[in-house]
């Protein structure tokens, strides 16, 4: 993979990330089959799991900021590590049954 597909890689999987953790408390009936496309990608291009937390804490840092504009609390991003667990444990899940394979 070049440098610059990796990076649209990242991208994508940044965006897919975004919009799991936008969605990840309300009532979206497609949630489960985002969160497993966004594995299936990552553990495909085998993306090691450091980089998705840095996927997250860029996002959580970037809707921070935006709070803060906005003049109110980040408080509630702290709800959000549970979506950082949650992408994490399907991830390890996915390596777990590869290993059975």
């Amino acid at each position: 993979m070049t440098r610059a597909d990796q990076q649209a890689l990242l991208q994508q999987l940044k965006s897919d990330y975004r919009e799991i953790l936008i969605n990840y408390f309300t009532t979206d009936k497609t949630l489960k089959e985002k969160i497993e496309k966004f594995i299936n990608a990552v553990f495909c291009a085998n993306i090691p799991v450091p980089q998705i937390i840095e996927i997250h804490m860029d996002l959580i840092e970037e809707f921070s900021k935006q709070l803060k504009l906005e003049g109110r609390s980040n408080e509630s991003l702290l709800d959000y590590r549970l979506t950082l667990i949650d992408v994490l444990a399907h991830l390890c899940e996915a390596y777990r049954s590869s290993i059975y394979k």
